[in-house]
This record gives C-alpha cells, structure tokens and sequence, in this order.
C-alpha cells in the first residue's frame, strides 16, 4: 500500500546521529512523521551529530530566523596532526610534537574570542561561481578565497588531556569550527585537526529538547506529533501585533495597513483571533505583509472569491 503523507506544521528539534547527512536524516524523520512538506536549518556534515530543526509545512516559511542565528558547539580537537580537511575525514599531511601546557592553551583561545577573521576551507559548500567548493578540490583545482570575519562569543576549555582539547564554541553565522580547529593548532606551533563535533544549541533552541531517531521510531503517530514545537518558536523575540478579521483580509489581498502600534520599526510577528497568523513588516504607521500563512491568504481569497459571486462585469 502507498505510503499517505499528510499536511502538518511544527518544527521537530532532531538529534542528527553521526555518518547521516541532512538531507537523509530529513527523509527519514519526515517519512515517520508522513509529512507532506518538510526541510531542515543549517545543514551538518555527516562526521558532526547533534541539533538539526526539521521544519514541517509551514514552518518552512519562518525558517530563515535559524540560518542567520549564532550556533553553539561542543568541539572536540586532536593537537599534532593537521589533515587535507581539517578533520578526520581527510589524510594527515604533517605531524608535530605537542609540547604546550594548559597556560599556552589558554592564552591561545583568548585570541580567538570576539570577531575573528576565517579562511573559508576549500572542502565545504561555500559557493564559487555556482559550484561548491569541494567540486573543484575534488579536480585538483584550488581557488583563492578571502578571508571573512566571524564572531566567537564564547569559547571554553572543557579539557586539555595528552593531544586532545574538549571545547564549546558559540559562533555567528558562517563559521567552521574545523577552520577554528586547525587555526588553535597552529597558534599553539602544532597543528591540529577536528575528530569530533555536535551541535548543541541554534539560537534559543537546545539539543535538551530534541528526540533521537531511535526515540522516534519508537513512538506512535500522536506522540510524534506532539513532539512539534508551534511556529512561533521560530520567532521568540519578535514584537507582536494582534488584528481583527478585516485587518488580516486587507493584508492577505498585500494591501498595506494605516496603523498607530507603539512598536519599533521592522519585522513583527502577526496573530488574528484564531492565533499565529505569519510576519509583517512595519514602517512608521505602514504595516506590510511579509510571509502569512497559506491557510490565511485562501481564507481570503475564498471570500473575495464569494464576494464577487452576482456582481456584474
């Protein structure tokens, strides 16, 4: 029998196990949720676990909030060997004794709090004239890339044993904490690589409220569903505006709104009577829509549509 997908909305936090990528850890998680629409928020390679918000339905809209949001990691560096990734996904190409004591390494993670400047690594998905940049390294060919700054809020030692260092990383959008990894190592005249990464926290969401594969399997269809986060989880710092049901028509037909709302200028989040409704864009006394939900400009248009029913042309 053919699988049913169905229409549903929520974000799910996922546990990303290691060896899956993205892309099928969304099917996957999708596929048991039978979810008609789905896409994940910042993709993580398949050697890093942890944090990956699947968004269902219309949550896809609301997602962008995530991929410029500061990320948070717990990083684990191996001191003395650097590679042709970075990581352990690639060859050792050097090898150098460590001989730094805790002092060194801590003097040398102080030079990397705050913004920082990065050399995007050729193995990653950074575009270049339409193509990724593992395309052309997977040819021989190196393409010169400019250096991009980044900010690292907070950087911790958690441990610094024989070769290894254990630290948390909370970053802007953009960095690679293989990049920063292979950058401590050669602060400390060591070289270093990554062996291991997880994603623990995207903005406001924290992998403590997120479901493994396993735990998910393990669930009926009603449990899985209630492990949905609504909508406006996405946009927890939002100013909030309320409207009345003609106030949402206007909108929903992209007409603009005269109103006197006492908030900032900028994005704010809409609700009607019936709830979460989808974003606006305020200037001054204008109120424009930005992205509402499907269900609301149908609404509309059925009514319009309803409307016009006799009216002669």
């Amino acid at each position: 029998m053919a699988r049913t997908f169905r229409p549903i909305d929520g974000i799910l936090l996922f546990d990303k196990p290691l060896e899956l990528s993205s892309n099928i850890a969304l099917q996957k998680v999708r596929r048991l949720l039978q979810a008609e629409k789905a896409g994940h928020t910042g993709t993580l390679d398949p050697l890093a676990t942890g944090l990956l918000p699947i968004c269902f339905g219309e949550a896809t809209k609301f997602s962008v909030a995530l991929l410029d949001a500061d990320k948070t990691y717990r990083a684990l560096v191996r001191l003395g060997q650097t590679t042709t990734t970075a990581d352990a996904e690639g060859e050792v190409i050097a090898e150098h004794p460590v001989d730094c004591k805790l002092v060194d390494v801590e003097a040398v993670l102080e030079k990397f709090r705050g913004e920082i400047q990065q050399l995007p690594p050729m193995h990653s998905a950074l575009k270049h004239q339409g193509k990724p940049l593992y395309s052309y390294i997977r040819k021989g060919e190196t393409i010169a890339r400019e250096l991009r700054n980044v900010v690292i809020h907070e950087l911790l030692l958690h441990r610094f044993e024989g070769n290894e260092l254990d630290i948390s990383v909370r970053c802007s959008k953009g960095t690679y904490i293989r990049t920063l990894a292979e950058d401590i190592g050669a602060a400390l005249g060591c070289g270093a690589h990554l062996i291991g990464l997880r994603r623990t926290a995207i903005a406001h969401l924290n992998l403590d409220d997120g479901y493994t594969l396993q735990q998910l399997t393990d669930m009926n269809d009603e449990q899985r569903e209630s492990c949905l986060l609504s909508l406006e989880t996405l946009m927890p710092n939002m100013p909030k505006l309320h409207l009345d049901a003609v106030q949402i028509k206007r909108l929903a037909q992209g007409q603009r709104l005269a109103l006197d709302t006492g908030l900032p200028d900028g994005k704010i989040s809409l609700n009607g009577p019936d709830g979460f409704i989808g974003t606006g864009l305020l200037q001054g006394r204008r109120l424009a829509p930005d992205r509402l939900l499907s269900s609301v400009a149908k609404q509309a248009a059925t009514v319009e549509a309803s409307n016009n029913i006799g009216v002669e042309q």
